[in-house]
């Protein structure tokens, strides 16, 4: 008996990918019509199985009996082509699940996307309980270019069937019809191979996640593209993609979002500037995906992977005529956030006796207008032959296939990528140079900018790759007190602080102003009044900190007047008392912190602290298990890491210190499950060696 379980997982998308028999549920005679076009295809592309077909006709269409409900269809049909409109398909669904069909992809349009949410809903649970496996609704069709099947909605056309010799290709599964045709076009164009294109559309059955986990184990796929607009089981999608980083399958990922304002802010500053997309893709590409921003990105970072799916941690050799041009992408490579490589001496010796005298070599490695074709395989080799250069870029002016035949003479041999620009924008190509290009090892671009980009992209994922991974899970921390459900008080936030070895001032809980003196007279001059209670987040904003406190008098007088601000600005609330602090040294301000999503898994982040921390957003995020390597590296991407360096006579910041304490935050997030999210705001970084103090602890529980 079928069941849920029929519904998703690798044997339900086999049946649909590659099929033994299929139902077209919604046969028209009309010429044109969707059953008709799927009908076409099928005869297009010799489909050897069963076709069955469903509809409202008394008479046989192309020679095939009609049958007037699916209920007719014999028992284990693998997929049902439904194109019928929306209203048709939930009792469709329900005879299919009696017939113990094992996939349906549901063309229709008109479901959860213009708000009938019940009806798809419906339509869900019928296919899930009776072990249907459904692709869409609201979707376009599929592409197996391997086996040699395309069922697409709006036309007939047979598939690139693969050979046996045929390479492995890229696999593309995305939401987005257009989006779709978009990428399967483009990749035609420039001849990429496809395995196959996979048209999801709603998925309120098989989901990307499912394809993905199908794909990581297919022999003719070797790259995947992904573009998902949800994803409903991110632990599993995030099993899939590691799977994938396995088997050795790059995976890029497009996902929208980014410009999407966050859900409501919880009551820290890490609840507000960690939304979902930034979750996501820093979990995403810990797991081993490259999330992508644009179109453009994802189609040319995918030609790049099929030809070389093993991206360099190391960064381009970058090889031009123009001077200009190594101006210029010096500019973007700071602006994308990668770095050219210096050459070894031998190399630029190499440079030197192979070009004219009078250039300024390294790398980008300009030859210079005085270069000959003769030139070009020894200076291509030199610098792709560096052992400093993961690949090579060469953005150059063509006019003749000599000049394209020098570059593949001296970079044929190597194995790094390879990335070749002609330069012209659409200026045609003599066929000698586009035979050339064919004949090379290169992937073939005219536009230096796109390659840049798409090159930042492909170099960033190598380093992400090459990370090293650290199995071990962390020891639990001894000492910690009692955590209770909600926001955690800060003099209790900063307990906890102290078992996790995290740098607090000197001081602690008074009751009342007597015991308030007594604290300030052990800890000594000058303090600070911080008034605690778990429902105030905002005390400053209530006048429940005040500063510089000199003496007994002045706590005092400082007490009454904390008490007086708080209650009148939260008069509901009672207060704890007032944690008394000693007032800690100048320093850079940042903000660190923690937040696990219920779905994602935890994230880390570190930034600008103090008021500017929300104003400018100039943060990072980490994955919660990150090294104190990675935060060192993510804290020289801030914008403002300038500050950290020694900023205006001030000395450099004790860098080494924050990333102590940012991956003591990840290991209390790893150890202590109940803990939902951490924000210390600001966290003052003293001169280097002289460490950090977590000014404020704002800790959530579950």
């Amino acid at each position: 008996m079928s069941g849920p379980d029929d519904a998703r997982g690798k044997k339900a998308v086999t049946k649909f990918l590659r099929p033994k028999s299929i139902a077209i549920v919604g046969m028209s005679t009309r010429p044109g019509s969707a059953g008709q076009v799927i009908l076409q295809s099928l005869k297009l592309n010799k489909f050897q199985g069963d076709i069955h077909l469903v509809g409202r006709s008394d008479e046989p269409i192309d020679g095939r009996p009609v049958l007037k409900s699916a209920e007719q269809l014999p028992e284990g049909v693998d997929l049902a082509v439904f194109t019928l409109p929306a209203a048709g398909v939930q009792e469709a669904v329900a005879a299919c699940t009696k017939r113990k069909v094992g996939s349906a992809m549901i063309f229709a349009a008109g479901f959860a996307e213009v708000g009938e949410q019940q009806m798809q809903d419906e339509v869900a649970k019928t296919a899930r309980d009776g072990g249907l496996a459904i692709i869409g609704p609201n979707c376009l069709g599929v592409t197996n270019n391997v086996d040699g099947m395309m069922l697409h909605m709006l036309y007939a056309q047979e598939a690139l069937r693969f050979g046996k010799d045929s390479k492995p290709g890229l696999a593309f599964v995305g939401q987005s019809g257009g989006m779709l045709g978009h990428f399967q076009r483009a990749a035609d164009a420039r001849g990429t191979p496809l395995s196959y294109v996979i048209s999801t559309g709603n998925e309120i059955g098989l989901e990307s996640t499912d394809f993905i986990e199908f794909l990581a184990d297919d022999p003719a796929t070797s790259v995947l593209v992904v573009y998902t607009e949800q994803v409903r089981r991110p632990r599993a999608f995030l099993d899939a993609i590691k799977r994938c980083r396995a088997n050795g399958k790059p995976v890029v990922l497009m996902f929208p979002g980014r410009s999407t304002k966050s859900r409501e802010a919880a009551a820290s500053h890490t609840g507000a500037l960690v939304g979902d997309y930034a979750t996501m893709k820093t979990r995403v590409e810990d797991a081993g995906a490259i999330v992508v921003g644009t179109m453009d990105e994802m189609i040319d970072l995918a030609e790049i992977l099929v030809r070389f799916p093993k991206p360099p941690a190391k960064g381009p050799g970058i090889l031009t005529a123009s001077g200009a041009f190594v101006g210029l992408a010096n500019d973007m490579a700071e602006e994308l956030g990668f770095e050219f490589p210096q050459v070894e001496p031998a190399t630029l010796k190499l440079f030197e006796e192979t070009l004219p005298p009078y250039g300024n070599y390294g790398n980008p490695l300009d030859v210079t207008a005085g270069f000959t074709p003769a030139s070009l395989p020894a200076a291509t080799k030199a610098l792709i032959d560096d052992p400093n250069i993961g690949m090579l870029f060469i953005s150059f002016p063509i006019r003749m296939g000599a000049v394209v035949q020098g570059f593949n003479n001296g970079m044929t041999h190597s194995d790094k990528p390879k990335v070749l620009v002609a330069l012209g924008d659409t200026s045609p190509l003599g066929p000698d140079v586009m035979e050339a290009v064919k004949q090379g090892p290169a992937v073939f671009s005219r536009s230096s900018d796109r390659m840049m980009r798409a090159i930042a992209l492909y170099t960033r994922y190598g380093r992400l790759l090459a990370r090293p991974r650290s199995t071990a899970k962390p020891e639990p921390i001894k000492g910690l007190p009692k955590i209770g459900k909600g926001t955690q008080p800060e003099w209790l936030g900063k307990k906890i602080f102290r078992a996790a070895g995290i740098g607090v001032p000197d001081g602690e809980l008074a009751r009342c102003a007597d015991e308030a003196v007594t604290v300030a007279k052990r800890i000594g001059y000058p303090v600070v009044l911080k008034a605690q209670a778990a429902a105030l987040s905002h005390k400053t904003e209530a006048g429940g900190v005040i500063l510089n406190l000199a003496d007994d008098g002045a706590v005092r007088a400082a007490w009454d007047t904390l008490v007086a601000n708080v209650k009148r600005a939260a008069p509901d609330i009672t207060l704890d008392g007032a944690l008394v602090e000693k007032m800690s040294p100048k320093g850079v301000e940042l903000m660190v912190g923690a937040k696990r999503d219920p779905g994602w898994g935890t994230v880390l982040l570190l930034g600008l602290g103090g008021i500017w921390v929300e104003a400018l957003g100039d943060v990072q995020l980490l994955p919660g298990d990150a090294g104190e390597a990675e935060v060192l590296e993510a804290l020289g991407k801030l914008r403002t890491a300038k500050l950290l360096k020694g900023f205006r006579g001030a000395p450099p910041a004790d860098v080494e210190a924050v990333a102590k304490v940012v991956t003591a935050i990840g290991r209390l997030m790893q150890t202590v499950p109940e803990l939902t999210e951490i924000d210390v705001n600001p966290l003052m970084v003293h001169g280097k060696g002289q460490g950090v103090t977590a000014l404020d602890a704002l800790i959530v529980a579950g």
